[in-house]
């Protein structure tokens, strides 16, 4: 790269970006920005391009960037010597090459490489310059920015997130004609809408931060907006004495909404306390995007923090407007939870039939009926009480029409764990109405009871089930059911909780649910496919734990359907991988699976130690016959490391094994002999995993 650099920014001004994804946009417009111009040449692989994002605009600014690739000698090859001359004459394709590089032929060049003499011509190519490849960078950073739902505006046919208002490319000080989404770029961007509404020059790129700060009031940096943001809310938290939630998602959001950020302290009716907290934080938050405070035992305390855009004259008077928003607001949960609280919540569930689950399912009473067959035969196997079980999911879907979940959807479970509680339901009825629907995220908490895990495997399963079987199947990144959630989720129960449950066996009580219900007829082709969508959930599960994916591919080769089965199997693998046979093993299992896939051995073959000729085949024979009987009792209960520990034995007359003894010898008999001595060995590992995944 050249040594004269100059900084190089670009500003993309909009209307309001969306706040819970200005972080991401800001990333990997950023990142795709510099990439191309790192691929470029034109700035050090080792650069760090720094990222502005505010709620109207997306920068870039980067310290040294050339003003074009440098000039690079290129040599064209054309045809062989050989080909290109006949008795002393150029032939056409000689003539051809010469002509598509501008010269004669005898301007040409010769190339001598070891495979022989060519043509070739050498020239000069000047290198791209900034503004070329500054426009290329910047359409292929919008092209990619990670949209899911793209809009015009006016009589445009661009597209982007939001309308598209204004356009900076400084280079130095020298302004790039760049143009994208209908703008030409200039030198000019805006301030804040109300601190500032006027254009602001900016007459070199390295100035924009503090130019927008001072002349614009716009904080145009991310992270320094949050921490301006963190530390207001945690000086207005102590001055109450209050604590503040761990909420990244909302600080983040709040730090999206906002360019010049004041925080201010609200205050609500203490009588609104004797709502639940859930009701009121949700207001609070998911509404108004507020900051919740409690005490020091985590108990609601009635204040707020609200984070504003301006910095007001008159703050009593801002604090007031926002303490009566927020006054109708908790008005509305107090009268909401006094009048669900006069509704007994199995007068609620019986609206649950008026209300669609699925239009091929039926409704979420129709659901509810299923719930209650199924969730009672898991709590057998796992050893929870039907009843109580049974009582759950019959209302545990109740809230769904009630007024406090019609207005606060995210509250579903909560408050008809709420509603139990007050209406005289036992405990575990409305813990287990609550946390059937958990987990709700990656990492999330899962259900505590075994009353709870039953019904929440149910209702995931029947989703899963139903849904998939009417045709819903999740294909690539769409997954509008979330049905990869929910199997992921029941696979994390079962095994988290170490729970014995077959796949199969849930799969068909989850079918048979449906057609004793309504007769929704599941093919067993669709049974099996549902179950290996199932399966297919538990290497990303391991994955995500840094489980090594040849431990994962061992284990999974032999599809158990136990979820715990594979868990105690891969722990099992993981202890034996650390032997120090292990390796050895590995390969030699390997290479009999290589041996075996070359031949036609009938599946049932056994060995007949009559026909065993050589002493290392005989004692890999009794080396395997000594041990097979105890890793069989070993396996049989689950102890899979211990197993494999016994199996390591057979490292040794394996190997010598292989060493001494001719496989595929002459003899059809003796060879069939040998390659089912071999697949009794593969069989013995096979009963666990298929170790030679775990070859290094």
């Amino acid at each position: 790269m050249v040594d004269t650099t100059r900084p190089l920014l670009i500003e993309l001004g909009t209307e309001e970006l969306p706040p819970k994804a200005l972080r991401t946009l800001s990333a990997a417009f950023t990142n795709d920005f510099a990439s191309t111009l790192k691929e470029a040449g034109v700035v050090e692989q080792d650069a760090i391009p720094k990222g502005y994002a505010a709620p109207r605009r997306l920068a870039i600014l980067i310290d040294a960037v050339a003003a074009s690739q440098p000039t690079q000698t290129v040599e064209r090859r054309g045809p062989a010597v050989q080909a290109a001359f006949k008795d002393g004459e150029p032939t056409p394709a000689a003539l051809g090459f010469a002509r598509s590089c501008g010269v004669e032929v005898d301007q040409l060049d010769r190339l001598t490489t070891d495979k022989g003499e060519w043509l070739s011509f050498s020239v000069e190519e000047t290198g791209a310059s900034i503004t070329e490849l500054a426009q290329q960078a910047l359409d292929q950073a919008i092209k990619r920015l990670p949209i899911p739902k793209r809009m015009r505006w006016g009589d445009y046919d661009a597209e982007f997130v939001r309308p598209a208002k204004w356009l900076v490319a400084l280079y130095g000080d020298e302004v790039l004609p760049l143009n994208c989404l209908n703008l030409t770029a200039g030198r000019t961007s805006r301030g804040h809408r109300f601190h500032s509404d006027q254009l602001i020059e900016h007459t070199t790129a390295n100035d924009y931060a503090s130019r927008m700060q001072t002349d614009g009031k716009v904080v145009v940096d991310f992270m320094e907006r949050q921490e301006l943001i963190q530390t207001q809310i945690n000086a207005l938290a102590a001055s109450v004495n209050g604590q503040l939630p761990d909420d990244a998602a909302l600080l983040d959001e709040v730090t999206g909404l906002v360019e010049w950020p004041r925080a201010v302290l609200g205050r609500f009716d203490d009588a609104f306390l004797s709502i639940p907290a859930e009701c009121l934080i949700s207001s609070m938050r998911d509404h108004q995007k507020y900051f919740h405070l409690t005490d020091d035992k985590s108990q609601l305390l009635p204040y707020f923090i609200t984070v504003s855009n301006i910095e007001s004259h008159d703050e009593p008077r801002m604090v007031s407007g926002n303490e009566r928003v927020l006054r109708a607001r908790l008005s509305d949960a107090d009268f909401f939870w006094q009048t669900d609280l006069s509704v007994p919540l199995s007068t609620m569930g019986e609206r649950l039939n008026n209300v669609l689950f699925h239009v091929k399912l039926g409704t979420i009473g129709q659901k509810t009926e299923r719930l209650m067959q199924l969730s009672v035969q898991l709590a057998e196997r796992l050893n929870a009480d039907p009843s109580v079980t049974q009582r759950a999911a019959q209302l545990c879907k109740a809230d769904l029409v009630s007024g406090m979940v019609g207005e606060f959807d995210e509250l579903q479970g909560i408050m008809g764990h709420y509603y139990a509680k007050q209406q005289g339901e036992p405990q575990l009825v409305g813990e287990a109405i609550e946390q059937h629907y958990w987990p709700k995220f990656a990492g999330d908490q899962l259900p505590q009871s075994a009353e709870a895990q039953s019904l929440a495997i149910a209702d995931k399963l029947d989703s899963l089930v139903g849904i998939y079987a009417a045709g819903e199947i999740p294909t690539g990144d769409k997954d509008p059911y979330a049905l990869r959630r929910a199997a992921l989720s029941i696979l994390r129960i079962i095994i988290e909780h170490q729970h014995d449950l077959s796949l199969n066996d849930l799969v068909a009580l989850s079918a048979d649910a449906y057609r004793a219900e309504q007769g929704f007829s599941i093919a067993d082709d669709t049974l099996d496919s549902i179950q290996s969508f199932i399966e297919g959930r538990i290497p990303a599960y391991y994955q995500s734990q840094d489980i090594p994916a040849t431990h994962i591919q061992a284990v999974a080769v032999c599809h158990p359907e136990n979820p715990l089965d594979f868990e105690q199997r891969l722990k099992g693998v993981s202890a034996f991988s650390q032997l120090p046979e292990a390796n050895d093993l590995a390969a030699a299992n390997k290479r009999i699976s290589n041996i075996l896939k070359k031949q036609s051995l009938a599946q049932e073959a056994s060995v007949n130690e009559s026909m065993l000729v050589e002493e290392a085949e005989k004692n890999l024979f009794k080396a395997i016959e000594a041990v097979s009987a105890k890793c069989q009792a070993l396996f049989d209960n689950g102890l899979y490391g211990d197993g494999l520990h016994l199996l390591a034995s057979l490292r040794e007359p394996i190997d010598t094994f292989f060493d001494q003894v001719m496989v595929m010898a002459e003899e059809v008999a003796l060879q069939n002999n040998r390659l089912a001595l071999l697949k009794r060995v593969q069989d013995c590992f096979l009963q666990v995993a298929d170790v030679s995944h775990l070859q290094s």
